[in-house]
């Protein structure tokens, strides 16, 4: 009897979760390229864009969401033009794997009261409406775009003198906006997750090898990757535009140590099993999870 319980403790153990342990996840670099407030609210005579509360405020609520998933590093890349130019050049040039764009496109604030013989009512409404675009960095394509609503409201009721009173609540366009974005998050995440992580080769000199990305980002000494030699760029005759098809396996890297103060400088060393690198073109390859 005495053996069976123990043999049932021992199943026990091994079948359960360890909590100690998580499953590595290699996170996305995320440029979050603008935010603009395409609506007339608070626009007045000497209205700055760059200065514009509402735009910061879905800018600050959009960044502390996606953090809070702990998937990604986030890049603040503000100005839609310098992104754009630069995208032309590659994905190692601009340093992020996707872009989100942004914009207010609708927002309004309302107060509406009761007024009543012994008692008076006061309630505060605010909506805003919230468009996103995810941009994949290394094609130039929109994956993902959509829009949504959120609504915030307070209300405040006095009878005979005594009650609350409902005063000017900001922090009802935080929670208005926050409502929108929490609709758009979760669709944002799923679509920068379902894409296959990649990194980049970055030199190879007298046997070293050098690869894009360090702690920050998941990867950690004893990491394996495989490296491919890009597929053949073609273009689709219907839409015009180029597509990149699928890469050969070529080789293995594994990590051995890691370097850099930012998530845009950090570097890992690695050595290398496979086939001849064309070392004037590494450009040509890319590193996929093992």
């Amino acid at each position: 009897m005495k053996k069976l319980l123990i043999g049932v403790l021992l199943l026990m153990i091994a079948a359960a979760p360890s909590y100690g342990q998580s499953e590595r996840t290699l996170k996305r670099k995320v440029a979050i390229g603008r935010f603009t407030n395409e609506t007339q609210y608070a626009k007045g005579l000497f209205y700055n864009r760059d200065n514009d509360p509402i735009r910061k405020q879905a800018l600050d609520i959009l960044s502390a969401k996606l953090a809070m998933s702990e998937k990604f590093i986030l890049l603040e890349r503000d100005g839609l033009e310098e992104l754009v130019a630069e995208a032309g050049d590659g994905m190692q040039k601009i340093g992020a794997d996707f872009i989100i764009l942004g914009s207010i496109t609708q927002f309004g604030r309302k107060v509406e009261g009761d007024q009543r013989f012994l008692s008076q009512s006061k309630t505060q409404t605010v909506e805003a409406g919230v468009s996103i675009r995810l941009v994949d960095v290394s094609s130039g394509l929109i994956i993902y775009s959509d829009e949504a609503k959120g609504y915030a409201e307070t209300s405040a009721k006095q009878t005979l003198g005594f009650g609350g009173s409902a005063g000017f609540d900001a922090t009802l366009s935080d929670k208005a906006i926050s409502a929108a974005l929490s609709q758009l998050v979760e669709n944002i995440i799923n679509k920068c997750m379902d894409k296959p992580w990649r990194g980049y080769l970055l030199s190879v000199e007298d046997g070293q090898y050098i690869m894009s990305g360090g702690v920050s980002q998941g990867i950690a000494t004893g990491s394996a990757f495989v490296l491919y030699k890009k597929g053949k760029s073609v273009t689709n005759p219907q839409t015009g535009m180029k597509i990149e098809l699928p890469g050969t396996k070529i080789g293995t890297l594994t990590v051995v140590a890691s370097m850099g103060d930012t998530p845009e400088t950090e570097i890992s060393f690695c050595t290398y099993e496979g086939q001849e690198l064309e070392k004037d073109n590494l450009l040509n390859y890319y590193l996929m999870e093992k």
